[in-house]
């Protein structure tokens, strides 16, 4: 089984970088199965619903989100009707949407999961995802041996240690939500493939993908502003996973791919 995994989109760019690089990328890497991050996509935090439909429509099979997947109400009003978009799983019960699904594609069943850390986050408070992660996972290896799990967190400890308790439960456990790509992808003893984080789809030049000047006057402001997308160094990044019958990890690859703007471009 190999699965392609797009790093969170930012803003508009991150949307176009994924229009734009999709063709190539598909010719290279001919994976069976799409997951794209996108919790940052529209306005650089949260994703709505004309955003979640165009990415779907673009091909991604699953799109998991994080600490933000709340921040558009018309995604929230509607998520429970969009089954291949997935919040953290460790959310509180009575929170609307779908912590994990298992897709099938080419008759074939792959689950994804998303998963929140607890570590530095403000506006949303998750659940342990360490107390209900081997349960879920035993579980869901009943229905399948290909797991994925996207995990939102922002300390690189909670990371690493997370990791460590999911391998062998699962195919894969990739990191988000620092919107930097780290090298530090490896498979795991018991077969699990894991990185810190994937990084993010957008501009590179920009503070996170959003644009630098306004990100600076907001800490010397103090005034939230994540409005102005940055569109300067375009780059897709993501890692490709090859999964055997096994649902052990056989490989693992960092991708960047660099897009131009050109004039005739349609933006988002």
């Amino acid at each position: 089984m190999k699965i392609f995994y797009i790093a969170e989109l930012v803003g508009k760019a991150g949307v176009f970088t994924l229009k734009k690089a999709l063709p190539e990328l598909a010719k290279r890497y001919k994976w069976d199965f799409l997951i794209v991050c996108a919790d940052g996509a529209t306005g650089g935090n949260g994703l709505g619903c004309a955003h979640a439909g165009y990415i779907y429509k673009l091909g991604a099979d699953a799109i998991t989100l994080g600490d933000c997947c709340f921040y558009k109400k018309d995604l929230t009003e509607n998520i429970d009707k969009n089954r291949f978009v997935i919040r953290p799983y460790n959310l509180n019960p009575q929170a609307p949407g779908h912590g994990f699904f298992v897709f099938k594609k080419n008759n074939e069943k792959i689950a994804v999961v998303s998963l929140l850390g607890q570590n530095g986050f403000n506006r949303v408070h998750a659940n342990s995802p360490f107390a209900c992660l081997p349960d879920l996972l035993n579980d869901l290896r009943q229905q399948t041996p290909y797991i994925i799990v996207d995990f939102h967190a922002q300390a690189s400890a909670e990371k690493k240690t997370l990791f460590r308790a999911a391998d062998g439960l699962c195919s894969a456990v990739i990191g988000s939500h620092t919107r930097v790509q780290t090298a530090d992808e490896t498979i795991l003893p018991g077969g699990t493939a894991a990185i810190s984080c994937a990084g993010r789809t957008g501009s590179q030049q920009s503070v996170g993908g959003c644009d630098i000047n306004s990100r600076i006057n907001e800490y010397i402001s103090g005034i939230p502003d994540w409005t102005r997308d940055a569109w300067d160094a375009l780059e897709l990044q993501g890692v490709f996973l090859n999964i055997g019958k096994d649902g052990k990890a056989s490989a693992i690859e960092r991708v960047r791919i660099p897009v131009e703007v050109k004039n005739d471009d349609s933006v988002i």
